[in-house]
């Protein structure tokens, strides 16, 4: 089918707009993570990590769509642990289920703990590499299921390049502003940490063959944003009180 033929076809747009608004659904464990993960980071490098995460992810992402056979495959069985079959993508979402569950709970004893100011400047130095590493390692993770999503939803592989480009444009732009928000206010930072256990432990059911309905937990994430949300909302309100209150004892 050429290009003319693919704009002109209603059901083209339709698997585009359907496609896109998936992955960008989809994409939502990928912001927390992004959020959390240049937590650490000066503003500055936060944003150059970000960028280049997401760009080499958004190349992987590409390369996988032309793999599309390879990905596929990747369903079949290669071995049995336990009576179950497990296959490459299974292995995969629970290596990635395990990373994310270390990677949440290392960084909530982090929070809880007091840090000493040589061990943070011990990390620092190489801490930029590391995070744009884990940005396209679990980038990969989270593409596997997008990509073979979108192989059940569209047969163009131009329609699944523009989706994917899109909903990584739009990952990104969001991207910038949660993470600024989480750095502004810590609690959300746990609550966003536990998300990420939360999705881990998701991943690592989805490849043991128990699958858990995303909607669940992106219900639970939207209540406990909101909750949280209100939280925010009570503690500026309760400060400028506060504020009030002091300046009119000086006059």
């Amino acid at each position: 089918m050429d290009f003319v033929a693919l704009l002109s076809d209603p059901a083209i747009w339709a698997s585009l707009v359907t496609l896109t608004a998936l992955e960008i659904v989809l994409g939502i464990d990928n912001v927390v993570f992004l959020s959390v993960a240049t937590s650490h980071l000066p503003p500055a490098q936060a944003q150059r990590a970000r960028r280049l995460g997401m760009g080499l992810a958004l190349l992987f992402r590409i390369a996988l769509l032309f793999a599309i056979s390879w990905i596929v495959s990747l369903k079949d069985p290669i071995t049995t642990i336990l009576g179950h079959p497990l296959s490459v993508k299974d292995l995969i979402l629970i290596g990635g289920g395990a990373f994310l569950i270390y990677k949440a709970v290392n960084h909530i004893h982090e929070e809880i703990e007091e840090h000493v100011p040589e061990e943070m400047a011990r990390t620092a130095s190489n801490a930029f590499s590391m995070v744009v590493g884990q940005i396209i390692l679990i980038d990969i993770v989270f593409s596997l299921d997008s990509i073979i999503t979108a192989v059940g939803l569209a047969q163009q592989v131009e329609v699944m390049i523009a989706a994917v480009i899109i909903a990584v444009g739009v990952m990104y732009v969001a991207a910038g502003p949660v993470s600024d928000f989480v750095s502004e206010h810590p609690t959300t930072k746990v609550l966003a940490l536990a998300f990420l256990l939360l999705i881990g432990v998701a991943l690592v059911a989805d490849g043991m063959g128990v699958h858990i309905d995303r909607g669940y937990i992106y219900a639970a994430m939207g209540f406990a944003g909101a909750v949280e949300a209100l939280n925010i909302t009570a503690k500026k309100r309760k400060e400028r009180s506060r504020q009030a209150a002091e300046a009119a004892k000086v006059e």
